[in-house]
Formats: C-alpha cells, structure tokens, sequence
C-alpha cells in the first residue's frame, strides 16, 4: 500500500501554459559537521556528492542538484595564502584553516538548498527533515544566537497583476495567524528580516478598486518594502518580471531573478519531535486555497480591513484570534 503524502497540494498545481509547478525549499541547520551532513543527504536523497568549493558542495539526485552549504561567504571565500593577511596567520596554514573551520561549523548555519521540485514530489523533503533529526540536526530553539529558518520558494501559476494581487492579499490578512504558528523562536523574532510589509502598502493593497498594471504595482510595493528583509519577499519575482525598474529602487546583488514567491518566516525548528516540514508547508497551502477562491479571498480581506479600523472590538480582541476563527468556521484548520 502506498503511504498517504504527508505534503497537501493546492488545487492550482500547473502553471498556465500546462507545466507542473514547482517549490525550491531552503532549510538552515547546525549540530552536524559539514562533511558529516554532505554524506548524510547524499543517502537520504540517493545522490552522488561532489565539491564545488570550499564548503559548498553539490548533491546530482535523480530530482536535480541540491547545495549543501556554510551560510558565510567570507569564511567560505578566506584563503590563507592571501598576502593581505599578516604573514604569522599564513604561516600556520591547515592548524589555523582546522581552527576557522570547528569554530564555524558551530556559529555559521548549514544550509541545505533544493532544486526545483514539482510539488507532487515534497514528502523527499519531510523525510529529509526526518532524517536529519534522527542524525541529531539542531534548529533555532538550541541556542539564543542561532535564527535558523525554513524558505519556501512556490512558482507561481502565473504573473499577471490580478493573480499575483490576490496571493498578496491572502498572504497580508493571514500574516499573524502564520508566524503564531511558525515564527516561535525568540531568536527570529528579534531579527529585522522577517518583518511584515509596510503598513501604507497593506492599506493600498486593501483598497477594494486596487487593480494596477504591472509596472505599477512593482513600484507601489518598492515604494514602500525596498528590501529583501520581509517574510514574503518579492524582490525576486520582481527581478524576473522587470528587473530594471526593480534596480531603480534596489541594488542589491543578492537578489536574484525567478517566478516565484520568497516566503522567509517559519522558523526552522528540526530538533523538535513535533515540528515537521509539512506542518510548515500545509499551511502555506491555506494562503494558496485562499488566493484563487475569490469568494474566500473577499471574505477574509473584508474582515482584515475591517480589523485595521479603530473599534473598541479591534482593541479587545486580536486579529490574530479572529483570523483562526474564521479559518476553522470554514475547515482550513
């Protein structure tokens, strides 16, 4: 018998023009070494792992290539040959390389980075987190300095300005119920690049005869988020769309083009037994459902915008509360 997928799917899972849609999953550990967790992922995925570079390598399986990598471009970039360095650093070659290596393995994340994957084929991931607990991976919650996070990249159906308005729209209302849910350690929530979109966007974004055009609502979201520090970014997506005009409000190099959302909140939480990808994933299905239903979608944005005015019933109880209400009168929770 085959096992039940632990991973729901949307209704919508072709793009437009017919093909699958796909997730790219980015996931941030500690606990194991580098080597240990290169080798570890080639079996759990069945590939063949080879070096790229200094602590990056790849793993060929058969669902693509996955990057596995110490989330620190200067330690993985630091060459101790470079003359720059004083000459009694140089001389103490692999000791010193041994020392910079055991103290980063402890203080830098290990990132793990997968291809592509049609959505159909995510239950590879909950069984990577799985495993990868058993083998004693370490998320957030182990150390005050650690803020590791779980990223979901979804394609989307497609990028029209009326489709991509309603995934925004859903994932602005639900935004508190989600990192309620997935953004529990105090670690993450003291850092800056999780933060909601700009209250003035939200407000545009509500307005009920809001329909721009696809430069427009580019530059209105720039207007007011020019950062990659959101729990949905969109600068990539924007790169892809229309990379010029996003470089006439952002220069960043890390930005990097793609038809897909960057949904960056849920914490990374591996070594707890209850914690599982796919409790993550089921409810990033919750903002899909809800963006290509129009009638849900005008449901929750009404009350959301209702609950953004002064009341004393906004000041007694949460949006937040009442979100969950709502979602579990109509059975997504």
């Amino acid at each position: 018998m085959t096992k039940p997928s632990m991973c729901k799917l949307p209704d919508i899972q072709r793009t437009r023009d017919g093909k699958p849609r796909r997730v790219g999953i980015e996931i941030e550990i500690s606990g194991l070494g580098y080597q240990a967790l290169v080798d570890l992922c080639a079996s759990i995925l069945n590939g063949k792992a080879h070096e790229r570079s200094r602590y990056v390598s790849v793993i060929d399986s058969p669902q693509g290539e996955y990057l596995i990598e110490l989330d620190s471009d200067p330690i993985k970039q630091l060459d101790l040959q470079d003359h720059r360095l004083p000459e009694s650093v140089r001389e103490l070659g692999g000791h010193a390389m041994d020392v910079i290596d055991a103290a980063a393995e402890r203080i830098v994340p290990l990132e793990i980075i997968s291809p592509p994957l049609p959505l159909c084929e995510l239950d590879t991931i909950e069984e990577l987190c799985n495993c990868l607990r058993d083998a004693g991976a370490l998320g957030s919650r182990e150390s005050i300095h650690y803020a590791f996070g779980l990223q979901l990249n979804p394609e989307l159906p497609d990028l029209k300005p009326a489709t991509l308005i309603n995934y925004f729209r859903a994932f602005a209302a639900l935004y508190h119920w989600l990192k309620a849910r997935h953004q529990l350690d105090i670690s993450r929530k003291f850092t800056h690049y999780i933060e909601p979109w700009d209250s003035r966007y939200i407000d545009r974004l509500l307005e009920p005869d809001y329909s721009p055009d696809e430069p427009t609502l580019i530059a209105d979201y720039l207007a007011d988020n020019p950062t990659r520090n959101r729990a949905l970014d969109l600068l990539p997506l924007f790169s892809f769309m229309n990379d010029e005009l996003l470089r006439q409000h952002v220069q960043d190099p890390r930005i990097k083009a793609r038809p897909t959302l960057h949904y960056r909140l849920p914490d990374c939480d591996i070594d707890n037994p209850d914690w599982h990808f796919s409790t993550v994933w089921n409810d990033w299905i919750i903002v899909e459902q809800i963006a290509n239903h129009p009638g849900e979608l005008q449901a929750l944005t009404e009350l959301f915008r209702d609950s953004r005015i002064l009341s004393f019933s906004n000041l007694t109880t949460s949006w937040r509360e009442r979100c969950h209400k709502w979602l579990e009168n109509r059975g997504y929770v």
